[in-house]
């Protein structure tokens, strides 16, 4: 996938750059139905990426909201939403740790609470990881009419086509939780 493009990197509060950045490419403004929905998937994974690239393992865990949500549970969430949709409920794989040995039942949050135990490494692994395979999943799907082997909580099959514009909305909604969460963290701030 050649998904990174030549935009800017983000600066830090004091105009510095940071020495590393995660590029994105725009989608493109008019293609098929479907390259649309990828790219601004892609766009918007790529974004996560920019979002917490460079952050040690305390400013990933550093939790300065009243939720306690902090940007490495938002990550770890990503990766599980990405393998809940793609993995699951698409193709209907098996079991696939960490999310199969997960306490859900104890701590319905389990992936962002637990997130402080893994290493940045770790957490933009498992990211990757579920991109990866949600990439895998989506490239073997030929109609994106097909409906989900596995219903979604409220016990319905939903296309593929509704899978990828609630993972735009989730990646995005996500993505601006990260943006304020990194700019309170370091002054980071940026597309």
């Amino acid at each position: 996938w050649a998904w990174f493009g030549a935009n800017k990197a983000p600066e830090c509060a004091d105009g510095s750059s940071l020495g590393w950045a995660v590029m994105r490419t725009d989608p493109r403004p008019a293609t098929d139905e479907r390259t649309t929905l990828v790219e601004f998937i892609e766009y918007h994974r790529a974004t996560v990426r920019l979002k917490v690239a460079g952050l040690t393992h305390e400013q990933l865990n550093r939790s300065i909201v009243p939720s306690g949500t902090t940007m490495g549970g938002l990550l770890k969430h990503l990766a599980l939403v990405e393998d809940s949709w793609f993995w699951e409920r698409i193709a209907d794989n098996g079991d696939l740790e960490p999310w199969t040995s997960a306490p859900f039942d104890d701590d319905p949050d389990w992936d962002f609470h637990s997130a402080a135990l893994d290493s940045p490494e770790q957490l933009l692994a498992l990211y990757d990881a579920a991109c990866r395979r949600s990439r895998d999943v989506l490239a073997a799907i030929g109609d994106l009419g097909t409906l989900t082997h596995v219903p979604n909580a409220a016990g319905e099959r939903v296309s593929v086509r509704w899978v990828l514009a609630h993972m735009i909305e989730e990646l995005a909604r996500h993505n601006g939780h990260l943006d304020l969460l990194r700019e309170l963290i370091d002054g980071t701030t940026g597309e």
